[in-house]
């Protein structure tokens, strides 16, 4: 089965930047839509950004140029530089992938990673 394992996660002061990555393993079909969600405390888990395997891009607007999504395809990994780092911020921010096989497509989250930014 396909494991996703999430890095990089921390404490930061405002204004600060932290990079996440995330590797997956086990995958034995393709590798579609790679993307980073979080869930701040007491609240639904939401879309930080997304990119495709030809590397187009998408960012929910509170992050947009701030976050940088890119990924890797040769290593099946997915990078989020966050900079500019605001306490609204503060999340568990999760690594997402969609595999395609011949017959369906599967969905993968990984556990996690905190990220506080302190003011």
């Amino acid at each position: 089965q396909v494991h996703l394992e999430e890095s990089g996660g921390g404490l930061v002061q405002s204004g600060g930047s932290l990079g996440l990555s995330c590797a997956a393993s086990g995958s034995m079909f393709n590798i579609n839509v790679m993307g980073w969600y979080r869930a701040a405390p007491g609240k639904q888990r939401e879309l930080v950004a997304t990119i495709t395997t030809s590397s187009t891009t998408d960012y929910a607007n509170s992050v947009k140029g701030r976050f940088t999504i890119s990924r890797d395809n040769a290593k099946d990994t997915v990078y989020l530089q966050m900079n500019s780092l605001k306490p609204e911020d503060t999340a568990v921010y999760y690594c997402n992938v969609e595999i395609v096989t011949d017959t369906t497509k599967y969905i993968y989250w990984g556990r996690g990673t905190q990220v506080t930014v302190s003011s």
